[in-house]
């Protein structure tokens, strides 16, 4: 009977341990967990839009219907390949604009425009500030991004780099891309990796455990961001142990199979 109770002793024991480490965990893992209070909180409306930066490759398009062989002047158009059946109406085949070290493009008949710093509105309108006046009515300006990317590594199930098309993506938006953070990840230090204008690189943590997540200036994700999810302890220890963890489990279950056999031997 004593060495029943014993037994059933250590395994309450145990699972009251289980519970608690359980519970304890548990608090580390769901997100905005105090959104209760994001209604009483002060909420600051973030600029979401994205600015041009050197190195930045992007489309700059102006359509005139009533104006077409003008529009068609400022547009840098790629090679011909010799076919006589494109019309002034059609969609030109575009070349791409890289934004060079000092920020600016070259427009053709504009020449350089500095655009770093921009937002794509503000480029839209810089662009047609110069060229306006060379059409009867309002040309259409559109400027686009063509390699908006992020980065998503580190404890997440599908690291890799994303295009954005539409130029505006929140932290949660790419840990979705990622198809989330895996277990061990942690969640109340994600780390955002942000290159500026001039080249400086500032590192950024989030909690993501924290509703103010919301209001923080880093919650929209700008191009060429690196999203790092640090691993937490467990991770950490079990990349210490490796694969020896298992046989350690092993060793550890026959050395208490013994004990118990002996101790219950000399016991009779």
């Amino acid at each position: 009977m004593k060495v029943i109770f014993k037994k059933s002793f250590t395994a309450i024991l145990l699972l009251m341990l289980f519970v608690t480490t359980s519970c304890n965990s548990y608090k580390k893992v769901p997100y905005l967990k105090n959104s209760a209070e994001y209604a009483t909180m002060e909420q600051v409306v973030t600029n979401a839009e994205p600015v041009i930066q050197p190195q930045d490759l992007l489309t700059i398009t102006v359509t005139n219907p009533d104006n077409p062989v003008v529009a068609q002047a400022y547009n840098l158009v790629g090679p011909s390949d010799g076919s006589q059946s494109r019309s002034l109406y059609s969609q030109p085949v575009l070349q791409h604009y890289i934004v060079d070290a000092k920020g600016c493009v070259n427009v053709p008949k504009v020449g350089e425009l500095h655009v770093s710093g921009l937002t794509i509105p503000e480029a839209e309108a810089l662009v047609l500030d110069k060229i306006k006046g060379d059409f009867s009515t309002l040309p259409t300006v559109t400027v686009r991004f063509v390699d908006y990317k992020i980065s998503v590594l580190g404890e997440v199930n599908s690291p890799g780099s994303y295009t954005i098309k539409n130029g505006k993506v929140n932290i949660l938006q790419a840990l979705a891309m990622a198809r989330d953070l895996t277990i061990y990840g942690t969640r109340d230090n994600v780390k955002v990796i942000r290159e500026d204008e001039n080249g400086k690189k500032n590192v950024y943590e989030l909690n993501l455990n924290d509703v103010s997540l919301l209001n923080s200036p880093y919650y929209y994700l700008q191009q060429n961001d690196i999203v790092y999810v640090t691993p937490n302890k467990s991770k950490s220890k079990n990349s210490d142990i490796g694969s020896s963890t298992s046989l350690w489990f092993t060793g550890t279950s026959i050395v208490i199979s013994v004990a118990s056999l002996l101790y219950n031997i000399l016991k009779k």
